[in-house]
Protein backbone atom coordinates (compact mmCIF):
# COMPACT_ATOMS: atom_id res chain seq x y z
CA UNK A 1 0.00 0.00 0.00
CA UNK A 2 3.20 2.13 0.34
CA UNK A 3 3.81 2.45 -3.25
CA UNK A 4 -0.07 3.77 -3.85
CA UNK A 5 0.52 6.26 -1.20
CA UNK A 6 3.55 7.67 -3.06
CA UNK A 7 2.07 7.85 -6.10
CA UNK A 8 -0.70 9.43 -4.46
CA UNK A 9 1.33 12.11 -2.63
CA UNK A 10 3.28 12.78 -5.83
CA UNK A 11 -0.17 13.55 -7.69
CA UNK A 12 -0.93 15.88 -4.65
CA UNK A 13 2.14 17.71 -4.77
CA UNK A 14 1.72 18.25 -8.48
CA UNK A 15 -1.89 19.52 -7.82
CA UNK A 16 -0.30 21.75 -5.10
CA UNK A 17 2.25 22.86 -7.39
CA UNK A 18 -0.49 23.74 -10.34
CA UNK A 19 -2.84 25.53 -7.53
CA UNK A 20 -0.02 28.03 -6.45
CA UNK A 21 0.08 28.68 -10.14
CA UNK A 22 -3.42 29.34 -10.10
CA UNK A 23 -3.44 31.73 -7.48
CA UNK A 24 -0.33 33.63 -9.20
CA UNK A 25 -2.56 33.92 -12.38
CA UNK A 26 -5.46 35.37 -9.97
CA UNK A 27 -3.12 37.88 -8.41
CA UNK A 28 -1.63 38.87 -11.73
CA UNK A 29 1.51 38.41 -11.34
CA UNK A 30 2.69 36.51 -13.93
CA UNK A 31 1.40 37.88 -17.73
CA UNK A 32 -0.39 35.29 -18.88
CA UNK A 33 -2.85 35.43 -21.47
CA UNK A 34 -6.32 34.10 -21.02
CA UNK A 35 -5.37 30.74 -23.64
CA UNK A 36 -2.78 30.48 -21.50
CA UNK A 37 -5.16 30.16 -18.13
CA UNK A 38 -7.48 27.73 -20.52
CA UNK A 39 -4.39 25.30 -20.90
CA UNK A 40 -3.45 25.68 -17.13
CA UNK A 41 -6.46 24.32 -16.78
CA UNK A 42 -6.47 21.45 -18.97
CA UNK A 43 -3.38 20.91 -17.45
CA UNK A 44 -5.17 19.79 -13.97
CA UNK A 45 -7.16 16.77 -15.72
CA UNK A 46 -4.94 14.22 -16.54
CA UNK A 47 -3.33 14.95 -12.76
CA UNK A 48 -6.80 14.76 -11.43
CA UNK A 49 -7.71 11.40 -13.50
CA UNK A 50 -4.39 9.72 -12.60
CA UNK A 51 -5.94 10.50 -8.60
CA UNK A 52 -8.55 8.58 -8.94
CA UNK A 53 -7.49 6.10 -11.24
CA UNK A 54 -5.42 5.15 -8.21
CA UNK A 55 -6.98 5.50 -5.96
CA UNK A 56 -10.77 4.25 -6.71
CA UNK A 57 -9.93 0.65 -7.60
CA UNK A 58 -8.48 0.10 -4.33
CA UNK A 59 -11.07 1.59 -2.71
CA UNK A 60 -14.01 0.33 -4.00
CA UNK A 61 -11.91 -3.50 -3.21
CA UNK A 62 -11.48 -2.39 -0.06
CA UNK A 63 -15.30 -1.69 1.02
CA UNK A 64 -16.30 -4.21 -0.77
CA UNK A 65 -13.90 -6.37 1.14
CA UNK A 66 -14.65 -4.91 4.55
CA UNK A 67 -18.40 -5.62 3.05
CA UNK A 68 -17.82 -9.32 3.80
CA UNK A 69 -16.09 -9.37 7.39
CA UNK A 70 -19.85 -8.71 9.25
CA UNK A 71 -21.39 -11.75 6.98
CA UNK A 72 -18.23 -14.18 7.76
CA UNK A 73 -18.33 -13.01 11.26
CA UNK A 74 -22.62 -13.84 11.53
CA UNK A 75 -21.96 -16.97 9.88
CA UNK A 76 -19.56 -18.29 12.55
CA UNK A 77 -22.13 -16.68 14.77
CA UNK A 78 -25.15 -18.68 13.48
CA UNK A 79 -22.69 -22.06 13.16
CA UNK A 80 -21.61 -21.93 16.66
CA UNK A 81 -25.60 -21.51 17.67
CA UNK A 82 -26.38 -24.80 15.29
CA UNK A 83 -23.39 -26.63 16.15
CA UNK A 84 -24.67 -26.27 20.08
CA UNK A 85 -27.92 -27.45 19.30
CA UNK A 86 -26.92 -29.98 17.59
CA UNK A 87 -24.81 -31.66 20.36
CA UNK A 88 -27.81 -31.23 22.51
CA UNK A 89 -30.29 -33.33 20.04
CA UNK A 90 -27.74 -35.81 19.96
CA UNK A 91 -27.60 -36.02 23.78
CA UNK A 92 -30.81 -35.72 24.13
CA UNK A 93 -31.31 -39.17 21.26
CA UNK A 94 -28.82 -41.15 23.55
CA UNK A 95 -30.75 -40.51 26.34
CA UNK A 96 -33.93 -41.52 24.15
CA UNK A 97 -32.14 -44.55 23.15
CA UNK A 98 -31.22 -46.22 26.67
CA UNK A 99 -35.20 -45.80 27.25
CA UNK A 100 -37.50 -48.87 27.57
CA UNK A 101 -40.17 -48.93 25.21
CA UNK A 102 -42.95 -48.73 27.45
CA UNK A 103 -41.25 -45.33 30.06
CA UNK A 104 -42.88 -42.59 29.93
CA UNK A 105 -41.58 -39.22 28.28
CA UNK A 106 -42.80 -35.80 28.29
CA UNK A 107 -42.18 -32.74 25.92
CA UNK A 108 -42.33 -28.96 27.37
CA UNK A 109 -44.75 -27.14 25.97
CA UNK A 110 -44.93 -23.74 27.23
CA UNK A 111 -45.20 -24.30 30.80
CA UNK A 112 -46.99 -27.53 30.62
CA UNK A 113 -45.16 -31.10 30.52
CA UNK A 114 -47.22 -32.93 27.70
CA UNK A 115 -47.04 -37.01 27.85
CA UNK A 116 -45.36 -38.12 24.50
CA UNK A 117 -44.69 -41.55 22.69
CA UNK A 118 -41.16 -42.40 22.62
CA UNK A 119 -41.27 -43.74 18.91
CA UNK A 120 -42.54 -39.79 18.28
CA UNK A 121 -40.05 -38.09 20.52
CA UNK A 122 -37.44 -39.87 19.13
CA UNK A 123 -38.71 -39.25 15.34
CA UNK A 124 -39.01 -35.27 16.13
CA UNK A 125 -35.63 -35.25 17.58
CA UNK A 126 -33.86 -37.11 14.44
CA UNK A 127 -35.78 -34.84 12.47
CA UNK A 128 -34.05 -32.13 14.44
CA UNK A 129 -30.68 -33.42 14.13
CA UNK A 130 -31.15 -33.72 10.19
CA UNK A 131 -32.80 -30.23 10.15
CA UNK A 132 -29.72 -28.75 12.26
CA UNK A 133 -27.05 -30.73 9.91
CA UNK A 134 -28.52 -29.50 6.46
CA UNK A 135 -28.72 -26.04 7.75
CA UNK A 136 -24.62 -26.76 8.93
CA UNK A 137 -23.84 -28.02 5.24
CA UNK A 138 -25.50 -25.04 4.10
CA UNK A 139 -23.70 -22.74 6.32
CA UNK A 140 -20.21 -24.15 5.36
CA UNK A 141 -21.34 -23.72 1.94
CA UNK A 142 -21.64 -20.19 2.38
CA UNK A 143 -18.75 -19.56 4.56
CA UNK A 144 -16.81 -21.08 1.86
CA UNK A 145 -18.37 -19.05 -0.72
CA UNK A 146 -17.69 -15.39 1.69
CA UNK A 147 -13.76 -17.19 2.21
CA UNK A 148 -13.58 -17.01 -1.65
CA UNK A 149 -14.82 -14.02 -2.43
CA UNK A 150 -12.80 -12.25 -0.08
CA UNK A 151 -9.50 -14.04 -1.13
CA UNK A 152 -10.36 -12.73 -5.01
CA UNK A 153 -10.65 -9.31 -3.82
CA UNK A 154 -7.80 -9.62 -1.76
CA UNK A 155 -5.95 -10.58 -5.03
CA UNK A 156 -7.64 -8.03 -7.00
CA UNK A 157 -6.65 -5.08 -4.11
CA UNK A 158 -2.96 -6.82 -4.99
CA UNK A 159 -2.72 -6.86 -8.17
CA UNK A 160 -3.78 -3.21 -8.32
CA UNK A 161 -0.91 -2.38 -6.18
CA UNK A 162 1.32 -4.08 -8.33
CA UNK A 163 -0.20 -2.06 -11.40
CA UNK A 164 0.22 1.38 -9.30
CA UNK A 165 3.96 -0.10 -8.45
CA UNK A 166 4.99 -0.85 -12.14
CA UNK A 167 3.33 3.00 -13.19
CA UNK A 168 5.81 4.58 -10.28
CA UNK A 169 8.56 2.65 -11.63
CA UNK A 170 7.98 3.31 -14.98
CA UNK A 171 7.51 7.01 -14.22
CA UNK A 172 10.81 7.36 -12.26
CA UNK A 173 12.73 5.63 -15.20
CA UNK A 174 11.30 8.91 -16.81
Amino acid sequence: MSSSSTALRELQRDLENKANDLSKLQKGKTNETHSQLLLFFFSLFPICFQILRLRSPIVLFMYSLNGLSPDIAKNHQVRKKYTIQLGENELVLKELDLLNEDANVYKLIGLVLVKQDLAEANANVRKRIEYISAELKRLDGSLQDLEEKQHSKREAILKVQQRIQSHQAGKAKA
